[in-house]
């Protein structure tokens, strides 16, 4: 199958094209928004293949992968005609929740995608057919050695999202015990007891893994990747009990939870109890290659895939 999808959202567009088929992925000559081609900072196999989009139009596409609501019209205009369509939504609501109306909604002959449970339920999906298939992450592999005794956060953007990433929560923490924050545009943070880190995709894993426990504080998010991500690592996890970290996070696997006295004393009985750390991390890593295997993933999005195109 030529499935045509657009560079958006590097991490799920990495496990995504792991699959049999062959992905057609936009280019333009400035690798602006709607034409970054392949990916830069991470790992794509071969069959993902740039097209400029002067060539789609007389390229054969099996099938559309839709991210964005504007998309639909450069399939109009770039291809000329319309293949079977799946609309993936990476996001939780915005605006009026739960009362917010997805864009496609009620467009006929779009199969709306959602990546969380909690996700679909929240969304107004009108008449659309909906799906949920849940993330897979590529394995990273055990890597929590936990030889810092600090919190890791992994945010983009922490000032401009402020209160829907928890930036605010962020001195809560550094109270308890020294805070990295790992991620794009941190260096604009000015938090006491935090240290900020802008690093490559590829050396993101590693330096995480040598902190003691990750610290998930965001209000409002689809579901961060970067914390099902740790748990993968084997690092114990303190997360908001929020959107869909309850379902993600079972007991025994961290501990989650919307009192702040609760998650600080979480934080810092992980990183005072290295052993404490080791162990729950274990169960953290088991629960999520259970959950967020990438061969559930693929499996899930080939069994939707046959049936949107049959």
């Amino acid at each position: 199958m030529r499935i045509l999808i657009w560079h958006v959202h590097g991490s799920w567009t990495t496990a995504f094209v792991q699959g049999p088929h062959t992905y057609l992925v936009p280019v333009t000559p400035d690798r602006g928004p709607d034409g970054l081609g392949r990916a830069r900072t991470w790992d794509w196999p071969d069959s993902v293949v740039e097209v400029p989009p002067e060539r789609l139009r007389h390229t054969e596409v099996d099938l559309v992968v839709l991210q964005r609501p504007h998309e639909l019209a450069l399939v109009d205009r770039w291809l000329g005609r319309r293949p079977p369509l799946v609309y993936v939504e990476h996001n939780a609501p915005h605006g009026d929740v739960p009362d917010t109306r997805h864009p496609v909604a009620d467009l006929p002959g779009v199969t709306l995608v959602h990546v969380t449970h909690f996700n679909r339920l929240m969304w107004d999906n009108g008449r659309a057919a909906t799906e949920v298939v849940e993330h897979g992450i590529i394995d990273p592999g055990h890597r929590w050695t936990g030889e810092l005794p600090h919190g890791a956060v992994v945010v983009n953007d922490p000032v401009r999202r402020g209160r829907t990433t928890g930036t605010d929560l962020l001195p809560v923490f550094a109270d308890v015990v020294p805070l990295d924050v790992f991620g794009m545009r941190t260096h604009q943070l000015d938090v006491p007891g935090t240290t900020t880190h802008d690093l490559p995709q590829h050396a993101l894993h590693a330096e995480l893994a040598r902190r003691r426990v990750y610290v998930h504080p965001v209000r409002w998010t689809s579901l961060g990747l970067s914390l099902l991500e740790a748990m993968f690592l084997g690092m114990p996890v303190v997360a908001l009990a929020t959107t869909e970290v309850t379902e993600a996070v079972p007991e025994g696997a961290g501990v989650v939870s919307n009192r702040l006295d609760v998650l600080t004393d979480a934080v810092r009985d992980f990183v005072a109890d290295p052993l404490h750390a080791r162990l729950i991390g274990e169960a953290a890593r088991a629960a999520a290659l259970a959950r967020y295997g990438l061969t559930r993933f693929l499996n899930d999005w080939e069994r939707l895939l046959k049936e949107v195109t049959r």
